[in-house]
């Protein structure tokens, strides 16, 4: 249960300046206890949002829209080549900050205008997850990401 095929990347990361604001694509950005430094977010378990690349193409398809861009879906963190869902409840090194993973973060019921009809329930069981900081520290895209002191990591 511990084994991954390899390491995630982050591919992706977005702000929010203020509470309800678009998101702003960035190269990297300072995890604090609170979140990104520069993001509206809250300390405890939903301080960091993640979500998996992979199932953005599934978001997409099942709303019946071409592609759907990481900010529309109003997450932190794109990971791509690891399963999020695995590292529920496990210490998570992204980049140079440990993360918990610790709860699904379930659509907004914005996802109806951002998605068009439907986008709510395309998003219900692909909104992704949810995390507490347990060691702050920078993260930038290309990072990897992967379970902390887990053979999959590199030294």
């Amino acid at each position: 249960m511990a084994r991954h095929a390899g390491e995630g990347r982050v591919a992706w990361i977005g702000l929010r300046p203020e509470r309800l604001a678009g998101l702003d694509s960035v190269e990297a950005a300072e995890l604090v206890e609170t979140g990104f430094e520069g993001d509206h977010a809250r300390a405890g378990k939903r301080a960091l949002t993640l979500i998996q690349a992979e199932h953005l193409p599934v978001i997409a398809a099942l709303a019946g829209i071409g592609e759907v861009a990481p900010e529309v879906l109003r997450r932190n963190v794109v990971v791509s080549g690891i399963n999020l869902t695995s590292l529920r409840n496990h210490p998570v090194q992204i980049g140079a900050a440990l993360v918990e993973i610790t709860a699904p973060c379930a659509p907004c019921s914005r996802m109806e205008t951002a998605l068009g009809q439907g986008g709510y329930n395309a998003m219900r069981g692909h909104g992704g997850w949810c995390a507490r900081v347990l060691t702050p520290g920078r993260i930038a895209v290309g990072d990897s990401v992967a379970r902390a002191g887990s053979a999959d990591q590199a030294t």
